[in-house]
């Protein structure tokens, strides 16, 4: 089982399935208002949606342990077929709760398809690691190209808005499970292997394991805060959803272009390094959103806080597999990302909420103290990581 094919696959199923993401990112918030009777309502469907990432997220860690990668990861295709289905029924029927019903649903399929990184992860050698999850998210890069592209075509397909869109979502599961029907994946570990390992306690005390949680939990919540509020606050500013879904495309470019070379980078400067670059690409992404309100000003932001999160996310997610044995595997991913998508759940909603109680500088200003907090534990860690060897 050659690592670079099964890594090169795994990008090709994650492209479809971001493309997904993509499309629902560019037009969830915009729904929830078209739908509400209650503007303020806007991003629940949103927020509901990372509610069920998180609840879902240790079940299907537990899924992909007793049956494999590949069933897991076509068992989470086939619940985003489903759910793409609900939410497309609730938009021709102009019901808010049964959209929410659908991004509820959907929520399943990206709690099992953010589990690809760790996929990859376990194929590679344990000096390709970050490598590997960087390439398999750099898979992810068409998803910035064509996501909100295919968003914007398919809005008007029928009288209903966006009902065309989340209809075209069911294809993108299918390509999903084709392409993972021919990706060589380990099969599931023997029920005699399955030891229990160190208790969760014991490993969470690792700093190591806090830093790694911190860098994708805040690193998470600062681009959603963000992400969820943009589309918003255009329209509120007078731009069309056309200049939205522009914003939308280059930030989901922001986020997964860089994967290209962050493991490369990783490899050079070290993960603390590339932790504290992240924070500050975040910080970039505060100064140029408070500079103004053009066009200009939302693109340069969403840019910088999708490449502070692709280096945090790379990081955290790199750090977390020194933490734990393969025994230990499936309990601490699922943790990590029941603590990251708790608070993206948290953030998804309450950025509704201030963008129009408060409006959109007030978004801003509520992340500062996030990104402080990735600098101090990437420092933090940094003092207590041996720098890394030249490279050759």
């Amino acid at each position: 089982m050659s690592p670079k094919r099964t890594v090169a696959q795994l990008a090709v199923a994650q492209a479809f399935g971001q493309t997904f993401a993509g499309m629902i990112l560019a037009t969830t918030a915009l729904v929830g208002t078209m739908l509400a009777s209650d503007k303020s309502l806007a991003t629940l469907p949103h927020a509901l949606g990372w509610v069920s990432v998180a609840a879902c997220a240790i079940p299907a860690s537990q899924l992909m342990r007793r049956l494999g990668r590949r069933a897991g990861f076509m068992i989470g295709a086939l619940i985003g077929i489903v759910g793409a289905l609900i939410a497309a029924y609730g938009i021709y029927i102009g019901s808010f709760w049964t959209f929410a019903a659908g991004t509820i649903t959907l929520g399943g399929f990206n709690a099992i398809n953010l589990l690809y990184r760790f996929a990859a992860a376990e194929t590679a050698p344990p000096g390709w690691r970050a490598k590997a999850i960087s390439y398999v998210l750099a898979g992810s890069l068409v998803a910035g190209i064509i996501g909100p592209m295919i968003a914007t075509h398919t809005k008007d397909a029928f009288a209903v808005p966006f009902a065309g869109t989340y209809l075209t979502l069911v294809a993108l599961p299918v390509l999903m499970i084709l392409t993972l029907a021919f990706t060589p994946l380990a099969p599931p570990a023997a029920a005699a292997t399955r030891r229990a390992g160190r208790s969760l306690a014991e490993i969470a005390r690792q700093p190591k394991f806090i830093v790694a949680v911190l860098a994708g939990m805040f690193g998470w919540a600062v681009m959603s805060l963000m992400m969820t509020a943009t589309p918003l606050a255009m329209i509120d500013c007078g731009f069309h959803f056309s200049d939205a879904a522009f914003v939308v495309q280059w930030h989901i470019l922001g986020m997964y272009a860089p994967s290209f070379f962050t493991g490369w980078l990783i490899g050079r400067f070290g993960l603390s390094r590339i932790m504290l670059l992240g924070a500050l690409a975040q910080f970039g992404c505060v100064a140029a959103a408070l500079a103004g309100i053009e066009v200009w000003n939302f693109w340069l932001a969403n840019v910088l806080v999708g490449v502070g999160w692709n280096f945090l996310f790379v990081t955290g997610t790199a750090l977390l597999t020194e933490t734990h044995t393969a025994d230990e595997r499936a309990k601490v991913q699922g943790f990590n990302d029941f603590v990251i998508f708790g608070v993206v759940a948290t953030t998804a909603f309450t950025s509704g909420w201030v963008q129009n109680n408060f409006g959109w500088e007030t978004v801003n200003w509520s992340v500062i103290p996030l990104i402080l907090a990735v600098i101090a534990a990437a420092l933090w860690i940094g003092s207590k990581r041996p720098a890394p060897a030249p490279a050759e």
